[in-house]
């Protein structure tokens, strides 16, 4: 690559996932540059990660040959609630973090404001400025994945509390049901709807001999039933999966309607390996049952759209709020 303006200046936006972090550099007009994709190593705990966070950061900037003087303000979308005016991530499961300034640490080394985001709110609102929510008003995501991640976006503005980041969708209480999500709650919209929810039950299908082309793909082996597997065996004719599925449409759509008729978001965003698998299924299932269970003056005043921006939401997102914050707070932590 060659050298860069030395007198331009970048945003870095970074997402910090369970499995594998991406970071990238984007320019002043959020025109992507660079980007780097790692797996996460969580087991090497706090410290560790945050300094595999950093050392990322660096070698982005040496690939991209730009100075760390140069940056304007990163932006870092965590999974788990944030307490967002400090940056630090009061609890996030899958990495083992409880109350880590991740703001304050990145800061410290880069000397440039820093953003922390839940990573969900920085999807949504990558897909609000770039994407599928983009022009709209009012934009409410859902993603589901090992269990349903949620954010919204209202009039520019990430809804978040005083203190902590929000729309913790997933684990609201949907049902009565004695399941339980990541979380410990029992009948969450997470314990019946998430990728890992409708795995569950397609092992059980598997096992009674109900899902023939799923089981010759993936056995009774619930870590092998993916996204793209289930769909293969809808598209196979495994009628079971199918059914499983929309069922899990339906309960998205119950989730997608209580939010209507509360905040009235004029575009709901679908995202996730899952929906990215079977997106026209996901956005016709939901938006019927969604239109169905609202009152007939809200049934055109909302679409439900398939995320565009895919693994890129979250870094855009990110990038994208941190340049925002950083021009109305530069004493960002």
């Amino acid at each position: 690559m060659p050298p860069a303006d030395q007198t331009a200046t970048y945003w870095i936006g970074f997402d910090l996932g369970g499995t594998k972090i991406q970071c990238t550099l984007f320019n002043e007009n959020l025109k992507k540059v660079a980007s780097r994709r790692r797996r996460t190593k969580s087991e090497l705990g706090v410290d560790g990660l945050l300094d595999r966070i950093a050392t990322t950061i660096r070698k982005l900037l040496d690939d991209a040959k730009v100075e760390p003087q140069q940056l304007a303000g990163i932006g870092i979308g965590c999974p788990g609630p944030v307490e967002w005016e400090k940056g630090i991530v009061r609890v996030a499961v899958n990495i083992g973090w409880e109350n880590v300034a991740v703001g304050k640490y990145l800061k410290n080394i880069f000397s440039c404001p820093v953003s922390v985001l839940n990573d969900v709110d920085a999807g949504v609102y990558g897909e609000y400025v770039a994407g599928a929510a983009k022009g709209a008003r009012t934009a409410l995501g859902i993603f589901p994945g090992t269990g349903i991640g949620g954010g919204c976006v209202y009039d520019g503005q990430i809804i978040r509390g005083k203190v902590l980041t929000c729309m913790e969708i997933g684990h609201t209480k949907i049902t009565d049901s004695a399941q339980h999500g990541g979380s410990g709650m029992q009948g969450t919209l997470e314990t019946a709807a998430s990728r890992l929810a409708v795995a569950g039950e397609l092992v059980k299908l598997a096992y009674r001999g109900e899902a023939p082309t799923l089981f010759k793909a993936a056995g009774t082996d619930i870590a092998e039933i993916r996204s793209k597997t289930i769909a293969e065996a809808i598209a196979a004719g495994d009628k079971g999966v199918e059914r499983v599925l929309e069922q899990a449409c339906e309960v998205i759509g119950h989730a997608v309607a209580n939010m209507v008729l509360l905040i009235c978001p004029d575009v709901i965003v679908l995202g996730g390996g899952l929906v990215e698998a079977m997106p026209a299924k996901f956005e016709k299932e939901v938006a019927k049952v969604a239109r169905r269970c609202v009152f007939e003056c809200y049934r055109d005043e909302f679409e439900v759209r398939v995320a565009k921006l895919g693994d890129d939401a979250g870094t855009v997102g990110a990038a994208a709020w941190a340049k925002r914050a950083a021009s109305n707070n530069p004493q960002l932590p």
